[in-house]
């Protein structure tokens, strides 16, 4: 596996995305700060997983086994990665919502404009 990219790249290509997509505001950054350290620990994380073999389960002293720490962890920082992705349109259903809104925004502003015509 590739290198992990820095916080700071993933900071970068994040805004990088948003502005493609015509969601960047930069207001958003500090937001965007936070959703960078989240993905930016997924991947470090992920990376070590992969690197100790993918040991999904330890072994508890009663001789159970339970999912290990690192799993959980992960499964976490997935769930919010994909609440801040959603956040900042970063994903196909989020980026349909605001396209939606912008659409009755203009129909709104269109009705309002014929209105003003009469």
């Amino acid at each position: 596996m590739a290198s992990v990219p820095t916080k700071e790249t993933i900071k970068r290509r994040t805004i990088e995305d948003m502005k493609k997509l015509g969601v960047h505001k930069t207001q958003y950054n500090r937001i965007i700060d936070m959703y960078s350290e989240l993905v930016y620990q997924y991947l470090v994380l992920n990376k070590k997983f992969e690197d100790e073999g993918y040991e999904y389960e330890t072994y508890t002293a009663a001789g159970g086994a339970k999912k290990a720490p690192i799993v959980a962890t992960l499964e976490s920082l997935r769930k919010d990665i994909l609440a801040y992705s959603d956040r900042l349109c970063l994903n196909p259903k989020a980026l349909e919502t605001v396209t939606v809104e912008k659409q009755q925004q203009s129909t709104l502003a269109a009705a309002l404009s014929a209105m003003d015509g009469d």
